[in-house]
């Protein structure tokens, strides 16, 4: 009678969790984090991916690495509701699981065309629209049986590439409609071509600063007052090198947050080496940063205001 007592508690625990994890409220604005992890699979995370929902639609798209696409599924989400796609780069673990959810919107009833946006490009670097047509070309494309999706044959709808041009002194407007509104800013990765996102919804607005070393000045600026801050958690204070040029450490996040006056901050691309130090990471953000400061896992659902 013991063990059928604890099996039971047991599978009720399990199913609240599960149900909690896939699911947002379905009222408002609420963002959900489709992927939490980085390019490392030991991490048990997916990767980069970001779902923007508007009254239990998921409107907008943020990047999509490996994995995600079962989390977008997991979260109740369904293609034909997105109104765009934003990718920030395409590094593999924030572009990789696009084609799969391509793919399975054929088994949904989507009609209308799917803007995407994205980098220019460089010579190491597709441009958003080398990397559609590289994936889906009728010629040579990757999944060229799906182009289709390229021309919006009979059974299909056609994907809309949009190559952002962008530098570093301005943040461009890049789309407007039906209250929507979108501004870039391009920002430090490397040698990757990178996009920061800002966008404002339902009198809200979220940040997705994408994989940056923080160093563009504008970044405060693109960040103001916003409601929602997602920053990369992927390297710990006191890091150099290569991985440096990529990435902000904890106390460059905290100053952009407090700078900017931000309303609350969410930690994503967690990697196994900020895995565990989480007291640290707050240690040096809090220095500068007030307000609240919360490190995301998959599926995980922030509603705002």
């Amino acid at each position: 009678m013991f063990w059928r007592i604890i099996m039971v508690v047991f599978i009720t625990i399990f199913s609240i969790n599960e149900t909690h994890a896939g699911s947002c409220s379905g009222r408002g604005i609420e963002l959900q984090v489709l992927g939490s992890g980085g390019p490392e699979v030991q991490d048990k995370r997916a990767s980069s991916g970001y779902l923007i929902w508007n009254d239990g639609k998921a409107r907008i798209l943020i990047d999509c690495g490996g994995g995600s696409a079962l989390r977008f599924g997991q979260s109740g989400a369904q293609m034909k509701d997105l109104n765009l796609v934003l990718f920030t780069h395409f590094h593999v673990d924030h572009a990789a699981d696009f084609p799969v959810l391509v793919k399975s919107s054929f088994f949904e009833d989507r009609t209308r065309p799917l803007p995407v946006f994205g980098p220019a490009g460089s010579s190491l670097f597709p441009s958003t629209t080398e990397f559609i047509k590289g994936n889906f070309d009728k010629k040579r494309g990757i999944y060229r049986y799906l182009s289709d999706y390229l021309t919006g044959g009979e059974s299909s709808y056609a994907i809309k590439p949009n190559d952002v041009e962008l530098n570093e002194d301005n943040i461009n407007p890049v789309y407007s409609e039906n209250g929507l509104k979108v501004y870039g800013l391009a920002v430090r990765h490397g040698i990757v071509p990178a996009i920061a996102w800002r966008v404002e919804i339902g009198g809200v607005a979220i940040v997705i600063a994408g994989d940056s070393d923080g160093e563009n000045k504008n970044l405060v600026t693109l960040v103001k007052n916003a409601d929602l801050l997602v920053a990369t958690n992927a390297i710990p204070e006191g890091t150099g090198g290569i991985e440096r040029k990529l990435h902000m450490p904890p106390s460059v996040i905290g100053k952009i947050a407090a700078d900017g006056q931000v309303k609350k901050l969410i930690l994503s691309h967690r990697m196994l080496r900020t895995l565990g130090r989480e007291d640290e990471t707050i240690k040096f953000i809090s220095q500068l940063y007030k307000g609240p400061a919360i490190f995301a896992n998959d599926l995980d659902c922030f509603s705002l205001p």
